[in-house]
């Protein structure tokens, strides 16, 4: 069942809301329910994301290891063109960024360029 809850406005926001909601077609009210949806799933998706990157650092400090994120990149998109891809290796969060740097050199040397 819904309950009432009561917000006191400035006048120039008050005509602000009622302005977006005319362009949306849609009372003031509905906009309002609307925005603060918006809002609240907003706040939960930030929550959980948060609590995401948090289970990951725990995994970094107990593995000591990570996925160099362009090794990663490459695999999904090859895997997703549906190509032969090989799976990018843990590294040590230290060497991640390097892997970049030595797959550069590698493919220089070899006259190729880098992906």
């Amino acid at each position: 069942m819904a309950s009432t809850t009561t917000l006191k406005l400035p006048e120039e926001f008050k005509a602000r809301i009622t302005a977006a909601a005319v362009a949306a077609h849609q009372t003031p009210h509905a906009w309002m329910i609307e925005a603060l949806a918006a809002q609240a799933d907003l706040s939960e998706r930030r929550l959980e994301f948060i609590g995401s990157a948090l289970a990951a650092r725990g995994d970094v400090a107990r593995y000591g290891l990570v996925l160099d994120a362009d090794e990663a990149f490459i695999y999904l998109r090859e895997k997703l063109a549906g190509k032969p891809a090989r799976r990018p290796k843990p590294v040590k969060p230290g060497r991640a960024g390097v892997t970049r740097l030595v797959r550069a050199v590698r493919h220089q040397r070899e006259g190729r360029h880098a992906d």
